[in-house]
């Protein structure tokens, strides 16, 4: 039976990223999804992209997905908003090519699963909010929830899952930890392997709901770094 194959934060590991899928044995028919972030930091963003165009993988937009495509748009039109680029990103934007750009601009800011009741998110969601409602702001940056319930895009006392009561349960990235985060509602999968930790996916059967906080490592899959590509987190 297919699968459903969602994938943290790549940023460019492309060796890690195929090592994970080989482990996984992918399949044609299983759907591959992503949770933002595949480019920068790492070594190789054009040859992530190219594979997941190559492989048809839908890619929820991250954070710095957004940063380029902002500063795109503002090349080609003066009125959009657009903050110069620092040296890192711009050599990852000289790397893509139109049909990198072209998959880029079509990401979603989330991914509604309601066959797993799943949300994918690239960084979080504020509670009691519809995903179609969500602020940008919280799906592509936050960490942790303030005192008012606001997003707060630098990790805090109250990470977002702590506060998030579902259903559905909500797969993220973003914030990126040496383990999992595992909450009642919602996983981070971003487990830190541009920073020399490891690539992680969530792997579930056909229609298969996220296994409750005790059996939730059985369907988490992970590759260690090659090496650390990034100096710190």
């Amino acid at each position: 039976m297919p699968r459903t194959i969602l994938v943290g934060d790549v940023h460019g590991c492309l060796v890690e990223l195929e090592r994970l899928l080989d482990r996984l044995a992918l399949g044609c028919e299983d759907r591959l999804i992503f949770v933002g972030d595949l480019l920068a930091r790492g070594p190789h963003s054009a040859g992530v992209v190219a594979l997941c165009r190559r492989l048809r993988a839908t890619v929820v937009r991250g954070n710095h997905e957004e940063k380029l495509l902002l500063w795109r748009q503002g090349r080609k039109d003066p009125e959009a908003p657009c903050e110069p680029l620092g040296a890192m990103h711009l050599q990852v934007a000289r790397s893509l090519s139109e049909e990198d750009w072209a998959f880029l601009q079509a990401t979603p800011l989330w991914c509604d699963l309601p066959e797993h009741d799943l949300w994918v998110v690239h960084a979080g969601v504020l509670p009691g909010i519809p995903l179609t409602q969500q602020p940008r702001r919280a799906l592509l940056t936050m960490r942790s929830i303030g005192v008012m319930g606001e997003p707060l895009v630098r990790a805090g006392s109250i990470p977002w899952g702590c506060r998030y009561l579902g259903p559905p349960h909500v797969v993220f990235g973003h914030h990126a930890q040496p383990r999992p985060q595992l909450h009642p509602f919602a996983t981070g999968i971003d487990t830190g392997c541009v920073y020399g930790g490891s690539l992680t996916a969530m792997v579930l059967q056909a229609s298969q709901k996220v296994p409750a906080l005790c059996e939730r490592l059985s369907v988490l899959v992970s590759v260690d770094a090659q090496r650390r590509w990034f100096g710190g987190r």
